[in-house]
């Protein structure tokens, strides 16, 4: 038996009550962005995604392939009729049975998808003001660096910009340093710099993160580094930006009470949908 809201029923083996995802945060997503029937970065995320089932010692299935999870994404998102222009999230966990000690180590998966509005990534110039979030502190550690169904900080510092009016917060790590925006990784701007945190810091290995600096590599005249950020370095720099797959590259306008340009962003943007149009 169990106890919903008060009212007591008998306890399916396939309700939430069973899942480890929902018990222990006992699992790791990805989440794609899919254009005219193609997902954007496939080999990364794949590749991403077995990391991170190896890190938390999750037993990969053999028909696990990069085509099976291809194709499975393309099915449910052609079933959809939104196959055009949508973002997928995969979600592998542990099966159910154990404690904090599991059972098994064998998976199951879901997936979910929806539509997108834009097929080509746009810049959103729009006032976008952020603030760091130091009700909790990201750890410099593996766990870190992966997609974990465990997401409390990210949750709370959501609830932390809505109540203060901020589209986005900057998480810190432990060592009070800049590791990444609530839903992407950063990057900062100073002169010729382009600057992102290394993952050890503790942040997101983002698939979005590794085609930035792909394509700024390309780019003469500019410096690519992967260095530690302080709070302090932030209102020294020209431009910050944050990024992920669904959204490309987001610019911050405004962090207290510096205001910043968008003009490395915008060509970045400009390279990205170049790239994504030639593949």
């Amino acid at each position: 038996m169990i106890n919903f809201n008060g009212n007591t029923a008998q306890q399916d083996n396939n309700v939430l009550t069973q899942n480890r995802a929902f018990l222990y945060g006992d699992g790791v997503f990805e989440t794609v962005k899919i254009i005219n029937g193609k997902i954007l970065f496939l080999e990364d995320h794949y590749f991403r995604l077995m990391a991170s089932m190896r890190v938390v010692r999750m037993q990969i299935p053999m028909n696990f392939t990069m085509e099976f999870l291809e194709e499975e994404i393309l099915k449910l998102v052609t079933e959809q009729g939104i196959a055009s222009s949508a973002r997928a999230r995969i979600t592998v966990f542990r099966n159910d049975g154990g404690l904090y000690l599991p059972q098994t180590n064998e998976i199951s998966y879901l997936i979910n998808a929806m539509p997108l509005e834009n097929k080509s990534y746009a810049l959103n110039t729009g006032e976008y003001e952020v603030d760091l979030y130091k009700d909790f502190y990201v750890t410099k550690q593996l766990l870190s660096s992966i997609k974990t169904t465990n997401k409390m900080i990210n949750v709370t510092a959501s609830i932390f910009a809505h109540e203060n009016a901020l589209a986005n917060c900057i998480l810190l790590n432990d060592s009070k340093n800049v590791i990444e925006g609530i839903q992407g990784n950063i990057f900062m701007v100073t002169g010729k710099k382009l600057v992102t945190p290394p993952v050890s810091e503790g942040c997101l290995n983002g698939v979005m993160r590794k085609q930035i600096l792909a394509l700024a590599k390309k780019i003469e005249g500019i410096e690519i580094c992967e260095e530690i950020i302080s709070p302090f370095d932030l209102q020294k720099a020209d431009e910050l930006f944050l990024t992920n797959v669904i959204m490309g590259i987001q610019p911050i306008t405004k962090y207290r009470k510096k205001e910043f340009t968008n003009n490395l962003a915008h060509l970045l943007l400009q390279k990205l949908n170049e790239s994504i149009s030639e593949n």
